[in-house]
């Protein structure tokens, strides 16, 4: 195998875990081949991405050649330049206002409350993008019913974004092979995957890009702050206590990183049984409320626990959407709590 042989192998090789060639990624650079040795460079923006390129080379080469130089080399438009909480980054300029949807704690319905969020500004007539960064669990896409699409690109290199109930919309989980591929990344890799989410996707101009977030308070969290003027936080939470403890802490943290509150929703509220109609406050009360008056935070509405949403939702059939008028609601009320409490640039 000569120099030319060897690079047109490598340009048609995938990514690991990704439906994009190492030639569309742009990570191929100087290729050599003398006898037995082979010299590959690779373009690459992070330690883990060359790490996990290299490994994926070297057995894939390992028996073609008697010795492998696969080095790096890090271009400097590929530079990563963060930002900082105090004057973060604008990367995503398209966007006019930017809402990040967090929880301290999984399983308390972020996602969902996302979407029909998303979906309640986009029924206003807004332009509204949906991010979902969480890396590790994105469910975004099956709440929207794009679960069987995979990620395309344009003629100027930029993915296109997939577009249901008047959103546009990108996940990692669009990247996949399979739905079920399970992303092993460290915490750097996908930061840097977020990154080339907000910069390298054709989401047009936005009036609002509602972010996703994964749970906890970790590096998404972080650099979200630290890369994007972010307008507002919205905090969900269920009522009982270990939920409500959970996002105390996240609560601090957005105030420690000077990070504006829209304000908490609290999901799960209660249960109103359909047969008898009483109610049923499964995960206590008023926890939402009692942390929202703690610090001096706005408090958007709750939502109950509903059957019909879980299925809804499920199934790829928003509520804010495709619901009742009482389910449509919920949401389109906490949207415009949202606009009573916080100054959005439209």
């Amino acid at each position: 195998m000569n120099s030319q042989e060897l690079t047109h192998f490598l340009q048609q090789l995938h990514y690991p875990n990704l439906e994009k060639t190492l030639e569309e990624l742009h990570l191929l650079g100087r290729i050599h081949v003398n006898n037995a040795h082979a010299s590959i460079e690779l373009l690459t923006s992070n330690n883990d991405s060359f790490t996990t390129l290299k490994t994926f080379l070297e057995r894939t080469l390992q028996h073609r050649f008697n010795q492998l130089d696969i080095h790096a080399k890090t271009p400097e438009d590929h530079a990563m330049q963060y930002g900082h909480t105090a004057q973060p980054n604008n990367r995503a300029p398209y966007a006019k206002n930017i809402i990040a949807v967090t929880s301290g704690k999984g399983g308390v319905g972020k996602s969902t409350v996302s979407v029909n969020l998303a979906i309640s500004l986009a029924k206003k007539g807004y332009r509204v993008g949906l991010l979902d960064s969480d890396v590790y669990g994105p469910n975004i896409p099956r709440l929207t019913n794009t679960d069987t699409e995979r990620i395309r690109w344009n003629d100027n290199n930029q993915m296109i974004p997939s577009e249901n109930f008047g959103l546009k919309i990108m996940s990692v989980a669009l990247t996949t092979p399979r739905s079920d591929t399970p992303l092993v990344w460290r915490s750097s890799v996908a930061v840097s995957a977020l990154i080339q989410f907000l910069e390298d996707v054709a989401w047009g101009t936005l009036d609002f890009l509602v972010i996703d977030m994964p749970p906890g308070t970790g590096d998404i969290q972080l650099t979200m702050a630290q890369e994007l003027p972010i307008t507002a936080a919205v905090l969900v939470t269920t009522p009982q206590i270990v939920a409500t403890d959970d996002v105390s802490r996240a609560i601090m943290m957005f105030k420690d990183i000077g990070v504006p509150m829209a304000g908490i929703i609290e999901n799960m509220s209660y249960f109103i049984a359909p047969d008898t109609k009483i109610r049923y406050n499964i995960f206590g009360s008023g926890g939402g409320e009692r942390i929202a008056q703690k610090y001096d935070v706005p408090f958007l509405g709750s939502i109950p626990l509903d059957m019909e949403i879980r299925e809804a939702s499920d199934s790829g059939e928003p509520p804010s959407a495709l619901g009742s008028s009482e389910q449509k609601q919920y949401y389109d009320t906490l949207v415009e709590q949202m606009e009573a409490h916080v100054s959005f640039a439209l």
